[in-house]
């Protein structure tokens, strides 16, 4: 498996051992990991600390030529507001681990000239497929339903 979408599933199993809802992130720059972050909108309190949102915010403030050399990797298919922000910033490329359970905005972001790789992780299906099969309330919460 990819060492970044390995390190994206970390931050999703971290998320979901502090209560939260295991989606994981990591931006990739030049070879390395400059952000990383799960989903924390349980832990935080948040309306958008989505895992892709966490990974941008710990990359900190940064200049757009980093961004627009970037790779997000994320263990689910990016909602509205994650693709949002990556069209934003202009991050050309997004890794997602898995599209099955949640489908987010791929065709926009493709549309948009953004490069979008799904992989099918098992793992990643897996994580998602157990914990809506546990908390259905929490994750409709999450997706705004």
């Amino acid at each position: 498996m990819d060492a970044f979408l390995q390190a994206a599933i970390e931050e999703a199993r971290q998320g979901m051992a502090e209560g939260g809802i295991p989606i994981g992130s990591v931006l990739v720059h030049n070879g390395k990991i400059i952000g990383r972050g799960h989903n924390r909108r349980v832990q935080q309190g948040s309306a958008i600390l989505h895992g892709e949102m966490d990974a941008l915010e710990n990359a900190g403030r940064l200049p757009a030529s980093v961004y627009k050399e970037s790779v997000l990797y994320t263990t689910l298919s990016p909602c509205s507001m994650c693709t949002g922000a990556i069209l934003l910033y202009g991050i050309p490329k997004v890794v997602v681990g898995e599209n099955q359970t949640f489908m987010g905005e791929e065709a926009l972001l493709r549309t948009r000239g953004v490069s979008v790789e799904v992989i099918q992780e098992p793992t990643c299906i897996g994580l998602m497929r157990d914990f809506i099969a546990a908390k259905p309330e929490l994750w409709n919460e999450d997706i705004g339903v």
